[in-house]
């Protein structure tokens, strides 16, 4: 399970619009993944843009970027996502089981 530290990582990471588009552009995309072309066809946003969210995302460890020959292949890191979502769903109703066992 991840740590609160890392959690909070992740979350930062994807927590713009663009970066979130770009991200939700690459889970679409499934792992195959896409490249940087790809992504600003889809995405809209200008070369120098999508270069630093990219960035963002893989330093919240969101997505991995390998390099195929002349052009790199960026893809969502669909572990970490599922990550995330597990670190906020363990918590689901824990408050509300610890208020039926006193009431």
């Amino acid at each position: 399970m991840l740590a609160i530290e890392e959690a909070a990582n992740g979350f930062a990471a994807a927590g713009s619009e663009p970066r979130l588009e770009v991200l939700l552009t690459l889970v679409r995309a499934g792992p195959d993944g896409l490249t940087v072309g790809e992504i600003i066809e889809r995405v809209g946003l200008p070369a120098s843009t999508l270069a630093h969210h990219l960035r963002f995302l893989g330093a919240g460890g969101l997505i991995d970027q390998h390099k195929q020959g002349r052009v790199v292949i960026n893809r969502a890191n669909y572990q970490k996502i599922e990550e995330l979502a597990a670190f906020l769903l363990q918590e689901c109703c824990a408050d509300t089981n610890s208020v039926a066992k006193s009431g």
